[in-house]
């Protein structure tokens, strides 16, 4: 048994749980878990990325949804009531409910699915999607609610949440220039978008294919560790990154727009640029997390170069 294990194995027994096996090991270490609510996700919150108060508004944001029929895990309990238990280590635990389902897609493959359930899949997670902004409108969040600000500063200011992506050092220079660029140009835009009124407010922050499970026709959205105060197309955005050298790109982001469009605005220049936006955050994301070589780096960084010279004006 590694450390971690157990490490889990001491967690779940706060929830009287019974690990099933190991999920993920990213941001968080989740495993599958079996308790007497449920089938479970047990979650070993990583150190110094999200604090406790942070946590716990993630927890009441997600209990708050899906109390108003939002298609998102709940937190369980544990055996004391508690929603997070503070580990020896000092890592923080938290039991969410297990959704049953399969993951729409993976990041780099193919989707394995018929276009048409394909385009279905993200005109309702566009409905999903506006859903989940509607009720999370409607809620007054408690007055420690406290979550990252994916707004300006936490995107492309000086020292975004991710880490200054037009720095990377697996950047050429000429990737280094259409970068900087970029940031100068989204931050001009996104100041724009404020002055317009642009729609404000808690966001998921992370909806990548991984994120969205799919049981039948219907699609429900899992792990809100990254989520906070954003612009709600930036949701949207997130969500078409991993479709852009998709063949069916169109029909997708046609889809997802057409979805959430039913209840609330949106345009295809928005979210493509909140796509450039958000591929942009990921290169960040890499370099404090990958190693050196990790060929991630040079993806990440050629698709937001190539999404850069789709989306930026020509001068």
């Amino acid at each position: 048994m590694t450390d971690i294990d157990a490490l889990a194995y001491q967690a779940a027994l706060h929830w009287n749980g019974q690990l099933v096996r190991m999920i993920s090991s990213r941001e968080n270490v989740v495993y599958e878990m079996n308790t007497s609510q449920g089938r479970a996700a047990l979650r070993l919150h990583r150190l110094g990325y999200q604090n406790e108060t942070a946590i716990r508004s993630e927890l009441w944001w997600c209990a708050a949804m899906a109390a108003k029929g939002v298609a998102v895990s709940k937190p369980l309990p544990a055996r004391d009531g508690a929603l997070l238990v503070r580990l020896p280590t000092g890592r923080d635990a938290s039991a969410i409910s297990w959704i049953d389902g399969v993951p729409l897609g993976e990041a780099s493959k193919p989707f394995d699915l018929p276009l048409d359930q394909i385009v279905k899949h993200y005109q309702s997670l566009g409905r999903l999607l506006a859903h989940m902004h509607k009720v999370t409108d409607s809620l007054a969040l408690p007055a420690d609610f406290i979550r990252p600000r994916w707004d300006s500063d936490g995107l492309v200011g000086e020292n975004p949440f991710w880490g200054r992506f037009w720095d990377h050092p697996a950047a050429t220079s000429d990737q280094a220039r259409i970068l900087t660029r970029a940031r100068i140009y989204l931050r001009e835009r996104l100041t724009q978008h404020a002055a317009d009124g642009g729609d404000f407010g808690p966001i998921h922050a992370d909806v990548l294919r991984e994120n969205v499970i799919v049981n039948g026709d219907a699609v429900s959205l899992i792990d809100f560790d990254d989520s906070g105060f954003g612009f709600r197309l930036y949701d949207l955005g997130t969500a078409m990154t991993q479709n852009l050298y998709d063949t069916a790109y169109v029909q997708i982001r046609d889809a997802l727009i057409a979805g959430y469009s039913e209840t609330r605005p949106a345009t295809v220049a928005l979210v493509e640029l909140f796509t450039l936006m958000r591929t942009c955050a990921s290169v960040g994301w890499t370099a404090p997390r990958l190693a050196p070589d990790d060929p991630i780096h040079r993806s990440h960084i050629a698709r937001a170069v190539m999404w850069a010279n789709r989306v930026l004006p020509l001068v």
